[in-house]
């Protein structure tokens, strides 16, 4: 009589045997097949022994067998290593990979495609016409603040934290809102670093290093949504058009992308907001005979930008009479005049605690910078911390 061996029917149809009825009380059935077969037809499958079971006398009783992974069911050719670490049996490395940069760009610009498909646009605001100067372009300029940052005064000075950071932008715009000159546009030029940190961990993109963070990274989104979207619909009720610029920084490289891309879904139907959504972190926007320029200032220093600036924008330049660029940061003010003025700006965040011990120090502002389309340069509006206080 052949051997007969007791099988789950798991185990039962990795061999090939058509199931059979359990025996009374027991979650196996017999099979003719031994013990000896059932251990060489399972490594012939492509199974691997995972765990043994033995009885006080060390007699095994039982043995686990799992599927092995193949080597083909992950192909690294497209993905580049960023690190390794030695595994626990000591006989080789494990390698942690990722997409390249430009791929991880496409996906994220995928993931956003398909979320912007969800997002109902708002419906156009009713715009009552008054006597606005359509000669004249107020720009409202934002840079480096840091939403989302924790600051504690007895280290730093100054207190920071979401809801602060949320009421002092709101506050900003009433205040500048009321002492700038009443124009049909405005800029909303919001110019890079607008969120402390980029995604789940609280730290540099590029250098992951670990920074002071006030909030969980979902309800930073989501305050960082409802301020700007508040801001814009401030600004519709005393401009006719609104051009917003949410440039890249180095603090937030991907926010900053689907930042651009979901108030552009958001406001398709409003034809009187307009996204600047160009994917490269130069910006620029034409008004008669002024051209600005925008860049956050982590990838072209104060230095060079200038030069940058006219090469990327060559036409709009060479037709312009008035020419001004924006820079940030560095968190303090800067203004050089060359082949345009150039203009480097501070910000209204508090110092965090790097800043402070790093004995860096600059007033807190931001300014409404009015321009005519003739003319260029008409005024200005600097509004400091304490007048929002």
């Amino acid at each position: 009589m052949s051997k007969r061996t007791r099988l789950t029917d798991e185990k039962a149809e990795a061999l090939g045997f058509d199931l059979r009825k359990h025996d009374k009380n027991r979650s196996t059935a017999r099979y003719p097949i031994s013990k000896e077969e059932v251990t060489e037809r399972l490594i012939e499958q492509d199974y691997e022994l995972k765990k043994l079971t033995k009885n006080k006398k060390g007699e095994v009783t039982s043995e686990t067998y799992s599927k092995k992974q193949s080597k083909q069911d992950f192909d690294t050719s497209n993905f580049t290593p960023i690190s390794y670490t030695t595994n626990p049996f000591g006989d080789g490395k494990w390698a942690k990979y990722d997409l390249p940069k430009e791929e991880r760009l496409i996906a994220l610009r995928q993931a956003i495609d398909a979320l912007k498909e969800e997002i109902e646009p708002t419906a156009p605001i009713e715009y009552k016409e008054h006597l606005n100067n359509d000669k004249l372009i107020n720009q409202y300029t934002l840079t480096d603040y840091h939403l989302g940052m924790m600051s504690w005064a007895e280290e730093t000075g100054d207190d920071w934290d979401l809801k602060i950071a949320e009421d002092t932008l709101v506050k900003f715009f009433e205040v500048a809102m009321l002492k700038s000159p009443d124009a049909k546009t405005a800029i909303f030029a919001q110019i890079g670093d607008f969120l402390h940190w980029d995604g789940l961990d609280a730290v540099t993109p590029a250098s992951k290093h670990v920074l002071d963070a006030d909030t969980r990274f979902t309800k930073l989104v989501r305050v960082a949504i409802r301020v700007i979207r508040r801001v814009i619909k401030m600004l519709l009720t005393k401009y006719k058009e609104v051009n917003v610029i949410m440039a890249e920084g180095n603090h937030d490289p991907a926010s900053s992308v689907w930042l651009r891309e979901m108030l552009h879904a958001f406001y398709e139907e409003e034809p009187r907001v307009i996204i600047d959504t160009n994917p490269d972190p130069y910006y620029c926007i034409v008004f008669g005979k002024v051209c600005l320029f925008y860049h956050h200032g982590h990838k072209k220093a104060f230095k060079g930008l200038e030069a940058t600036f006219i090469s990327k924008f060559k036409k709009e330049f060479g037709n312009s009479d008035f020419v001004y660029g924006h820079t940030g940061h560095f968190h303090h003010d800067k203004i050089e005049s060359n082949l345009m003025t150039l203009e480097q700006h501070r910000t209204l965040s508090a110092k965090d605690a790097y800043s402070s011990r790093g004995g860096y120090s600059s007033g807190r502002d931001s300014k409404v910078i009015t321009y005519h389309k003739d003319f260029g340069e008409v005024g200005r509006s600097t509004i400091n911390i304490n007048m929002l206080k």
